[in-house]
């Protein structure tokens, strides 16, 4: 049986629950070193058309996350980051897809 520790610790780190309600993320693979899932790919869902997010954690403690383009069996790697802290996850998740991991505050002050 595989250790799914790592891969538990992303998706908390990205949001849990609530990122996966947000983003429709699906089709979750974790293992030793990290997690990788599907995103919704029609119709523009995500920026660049991303519909495929993998997440690997390095010997550095940091992260290195691949954002791709799945057709067929065509796969177009469109962004990648290198060295992110466990606090950019989301950020960084954001910027690439154009989709929010939670709801934030609502507004709450």
């Amino acid at each position: 049986m595989a250790d799914l520790t790592v891969a538990n610790t992303i998706l908390e780190q990205l949001g849990g629950r609530k990122f996966t309600v947000m983003t429709g993320a699906r089709n979750f693979v974790g293992d030793f070193s990290g997690l990788s899932f599907r995103l919704p790919g029609a119709g523009g869902f995500c920026a660049d058309g991303i519909n495929y997010v993998k997440v690997t954690l390095t010997p550095s403690d940091e992260y290195d996350m691949t954002f791709s383009r799945i057709r067929g069996t065509k796969v177009t790697q469109v962004a990648k980051y290198e060295g992110v802290q466990f606090d950019q996850l989301q950020e960084l998740f954001t910027q690439a897809t154009g989709l929010h991991t939670s709801l934030g505050t609502m507004g709450a002050r």
